[in-house]
């Protein structure tokens, strides 16, 4: 009788806490087309972003962080190579995210609610950044002396023109918005589940950061911006609230048995009964 109480009653808290789908394929695709408009107010300040990316090259080599060149020099060792990095540059970051919304929303709904809201927070912080800063990449950089190995190798995702209006969507590059959006989607990975792999996650942003890095579409610190930012998002939202637990685990059990109702006592048998 207990596990035909407690299958409904720990299901129907997690399907109630999802929220309804078509609003929030609404919410996600306005933020995402809010954050292109944004962008593109961003047109026509090229020699503001050029003058930028001298600054944060300037910036690197005073903190002495490592060149960007090293990383590129490994890819640029095996055209295969590069050829995977400009692929997973051009097809992994924003899919990559969807599937990961999408999977919270089936099956972590309150985890999912914190995660739309910390990659929100951070979206719109990027954004204000970009707007604040434009910044070339370190592949249109002449002092930077990197390939573009998009427009070299292929694929890339920008036009093959040079004339300004052709790059003025791509003077973005502070944050790394890749770099971002890949951490958040191992950190709520390794919040929502508890496999002992969930950590391997972590890889999925280190690769991320190797490739923007070695296809020269950022600098050093346009990930290390996006990492504090999402930081930053993360202590503003706060920790994730999963809900109820899932059914057959054990807290789920002991829910139902607390739930129960009291088993009555039985009476005593007297010891004299017979006699």
């Amino acid at each position: 009788m207990i596990q035909a109480r407690t299958g409904p009653a720990a299901r129907k808290p997690e399907t109630s806490a999802r929220p309804p789908l078509v609003r929030e394929l609404l919410l996600v695709a306005g933020l995402f087309l809010l954050y292109k408009l944004g962008r593109q107010a961003a047109t026509g300040r090229t020699d503001e972003a050029f003058r930028n990316a001298d600054r944060v090259w300037d910036w690197e080599r005073a903190l002495h962080l490592p060149g960007e060149g090293a990383v590129q020099g490994v890819l640029l060792d095996s055209g295969t190579l590069v050829h995977l990095a400009n692929t997973y540059y051009a097809t992994v970051h924003f899919p990559a995210t969807v599937l990961f919304l999408g999977w919270l929303y089936w099956r972590r709904p309150g985890h999912y609610l914190w995660a739309r809201r910390v990659l929100s927070v951070l979206t719109g912080a990027a954004l204000a950044l970009h707007l604040l800063m434009p910044l070339a990449p370190p592949r249109l950089l002449a002092a930077s002396g990197l390939v573009d190995t998009g427009q070299v190798y292929g694929p890339t995702v920008y036009g093959e023109s040079t004339d300004t209006g052709a790059l003025a969507n791509q003077f973005a590059a502070m944050p790394s918005l890749h770099v971002g959006w890949a951490l958040m989607v191992a950190v709520g990975i390794i919040a929502a589940t508890r496999s002992r792999w969930r950590w391997l996650w972590l890889l999925h942003p280190l690769l991320t950061l190797l490739v923007v890095i070695g296809t020269a579409n950022h600098y050093w610190l346009d990930a290390l911006v996006a990492v504090a930012l999402l930081t930053g998002a993360l202590a503003a939202i706060g920790a994730p609230r999963p809900g109820s637990p899932r059914r057959g685990s054990l807290v789920a059990r002991s829910a139902a048995l607390a739930e129960a109702p009291p088993v009555p006592p039985v009476a005593p048998v007297a010891s004299g009964a017979g006699r």
